[in-house]
């Protein structure tokens, strides 16, 4: 499977980007027919957290997501960066006490608000007054009869963004009538970003969901990460998206998790059992032959002489072990990853170079899975590593589901 978006541009006056509205789409068409707008919203959030990353998707731009009155209230949004995030709220949202009082929370919190597909209506004054932005489809409401209800909206402090824009003359009419901001096939049709998606296993999710509520150490959640192979690499993609600025780079998956905190896990695990569709979990046999090498080289790393002396060098080598076979799962260069992940320099060494220790303990797992035993036991003896706690280390990692 793939993670799907469609991204659609949403342009200033002077026609240069300002945006991008962020759409669910299927494997099967470029259009989405939407019947649950929470799930679609779930999709394209999780996709944008821990598919594609923030950065890669936005760079410094907003990104526009569709919210139904569920999803508003949703925990989950607190993921999204809040200074890029536009909340699109649908026409089918009421302006209840409850939902006025929650845009007031979100706004005050940093998000940028929107109305959609909408049309002037006394009874939305209020959220007028908290609202950013509204969007005015000009299929819904022509363009030679919007004066009027634009007149209706000059009181309040809002933009107004002309969406289905189809033509140069329509552009033009807009422009004079005083819209900020424009989006519309005459600018581009929404295009499809796609990266290959595995998805995880419920049951590992639900673990740690049950784990943080228990209040779980780290050693247990890290060690429920490792039961989801794919986890691990959609854990770094989070981190970089939700700790946006952050410059410490990454060397373990206990870093990662220490760094995104638990509430902000629990909100993402959360998300991705909400946009979850498909139980297939670690039968995907390169996922499988991750486990398998990050175990043996965790195993490796803790035969080392220096171990004695602690240090989180076996978390490092099983990071590296998982990563080093997403490159081929995901269909994207070992480079790319590790610029996107932030990895700290001793494993990028390791996944680009074979360097450092971390690195020979790779090149020493891949010369075994190739049989090139000679080649390995020449890495072995440089490293101070046995035989014998090779065979141990090999055995559990076959045994790694049952560890």
């Amino acid at each position: 499977m793939k993670w799907l978006i469609g991204r659609q541009p949403i342009l200033n006056p002077q026609e240069r980007v300002s945006g991008y509205e962020l759409l669910f789409r299927t494997p099967l068409a470029q259009q989405a027919k939407i019947d649950d707008p929470s799930y679609a919203t779930a999709s394209v959030i999780l996709g944008v957290l821990s598919g594609f990353g923030v950065q890669q998707i936005l760079g410094g731009h907003r990104g526009f997501i569709n919210v139904d009155r569920e999803f508003l209230f949703s925990d989950a949004i607190e993921l999204m960066p809040r200074e890029q995030t536009v909340l699109e709220i649908l026409e089918t949202v009421e302006p209840s006490d409850a939902v006025v009082e929650r845009c007031r929370h979100l706004a005050s919190a940093g998000f940028h608000l929107a109305l959609d597909d909408h049309q002037f209506d006394p009874a939305f004054e209020r959220l007028y007054r908290l609202v950013e932005i509204v969007k005015v489809d000009l299929i819904l409401s022509p363009v030679d009869k919007l004066a009027e209800a634009i007149a209706q909206l000059r009181p309040y402090p809002i933009k107004l963004l002309a969406e289905k824009v189809e033509t140069r003359e329509q552009f033009r009419r807009c422009l004079d009538l005083g819209f900020h901001y424009f989006q519309g096939y005459y600018f581009a049709r929404p295009a499809v970003l796609e990266r290959r998606r595995v998805i995880e296993s419920s049951g590992t999710l639900l673990k740690i969901l049950r784990l943080l509520a228990q209040d779980a150490d780290i050693r247990e959640l890290e060690l429920a990460f490792r039961e989801g192979p794919d986890l691990t690499y959609r854990l770094l993609v989070l981190v970089n998206s939700v700790a946006f600025g952050f410059r410490e780079r990454i060397a373990s998956v206990r870093h990662a998790i220490s760094i995104l905190g638990r509430q902000q896990m629990r909100r993402w695990l959360q998300l991705a059992l909400f946009a979850s569709a498909d139980q297939r979990g670690l039968d995907n046999p390169l996922l499988d032959a991750a486990a398998v090498r990050a175990t043996f080289m965790e195993r490796l790393a803790c035969s080392l002489p220096d171990h004695r002396q602690g240090g989180d060098r076996p978390e490092q080598a099983f990071m590296v072990g998982v990563l080093s076979l997403l490159d081929a799962l995901y269909d994207v260069s070992m480079a790319e990853l590790v610029r996107v992940l932030n990895l700290s320099e001793e494993v990028s060494a390791a996944l680009l170079e074979r360097g450092g220790v971390l690195g020979s303990l790779l090149a020493i797992v891949e010369r075994m899975e190739r049989l090139e035993t000679e080649e390995a036991w020449a890495l072995l003896k440089g490293l101070g590593i046995t035989q014998e706690q090779v065979s141990e280390a090999q055995w559990r990692a076959f045994a790694w589901r049952s560890t």
